[in-house]
């Protein structure tokens, strides 16, 4: 059984100065949730009650959002407004939130790394909050999970992406042992699209094991002069295996402007069908 989420939160969100100059990016909403609450709640349906929060200066909204409020919560006790905490006050009652810090932004390996205080010796799962993800028929952690149970090894969720993209995400070459499922024979993290080893590109989520993070605390900078996690599953991919996983759903870049506002157009139109069928339901 996987127990606990590594959620690493402690990036500037540059790419959305100068809302992100006083509010942590993980905590722009979707329409009335904040990205951070859909990764938990993705986390929790596959089977998760800890979550591991890598901050940083500037991200206490993190912690105060899973937490009580107490005097909000008694300005709107027994009014038509109490309802709308019902979602937020489950996780903070029901889950465990535990927090450090990265104090330095040395890249996503790092962040892992830092995490290993929160982890312990147990496989994890890894959400990185701006890739938001919606499941065709289970949330896409909890597809991953499942194959954990089978395979037992680190676990990475790929997806086509065209060409000219390539060179922003880690690229792995693999070979395919069942439908969408590819044993990892290489990872490059940015490459040249020309030289790229495939289409099938990393995103923000993973199933790791805990050797990671003795290959990442030996590991030395790579793209960007950064402890990039695609270079310790490289070398984890070498040593046993490594599975890429095409997932089953929709993925939105909500670390880019363009593909956050298409995460909020289609997230609003699903909270309105559901608000329809709800009435029809009653």
């Amino acid at each position: 059984m996987i127990r606990k989420c590594l959620f690493p939160a402690a990036g500037y969100g540059t790419r959305f100065l100068p809302a992100t100059k006083a509010i942590p990016k993980e905590m722009l909403p979707i329409v009335n949730k904040p990205l951070i609450q859909y990764g938990v709640e993705e986390a929790i349906e596959a089977g998760m009650d800890t979550m591991a929060i890598i901050t940083g200066r500037g991200k206490r909204a993190i912690e105060d959002h899973f937490d009580i409020s107490y005097e909000l919560e008694s300005q709107i006790q027994g009014t038509s407004k109490e309802h709308l905490l019902h979602d937020i006050r489950h996780l903070v009652q029901n889950y465990t939130f535990t927090y450090t810090r990265q104090k330095q932004m040395l890249g996503l390996g790092h962040a892992v790394l830092v995490g290993r205080t929160l982890i312990g010796n147990e496989p994890f799962g890894v959400v990185l909050a701006d890739d938001l993800c919606e499941g065709e028929e289970k949330g896409v952690l909890a597809q991953m999970v499942g194959l954990y149970h089978k395979y037992r090894c680190s676990i990475v969720a790929v997806m086509e992406v065209p060409k000219e993209q390539i060179g922003k995400y880690g690229v792995i070459r693999g070979k395919e042992i069942e439908e969408g499922l590819y044993m990892i024979e290489d990872m490059v993290e940015k490459p040249n699209p020309a030289e790229a080893p495939s289409n099938l590109a990393v995103i923000g989520r993973y199933i790791l094991t805990p050797d990671i993070f003795d290959i990442l605390k030996d590991i030395k900078p790579g793209a960007g002069g950064e402890i990039q996690l695609t270079d310790a599953l490289k070398i984890q991919a070498q040593k046993g295996m490594v599975i890429a996983y095409r997932f089953k759903g929709k993925r939105f870049d909500c670390g880019s402007v363009e593909g956050y506002v298409e995460a909020t157009n289609y997230f609003f139109d699903k909270l309105k069908r559901d608000t329809i069928k709800e009435k029809k339901d009653v």
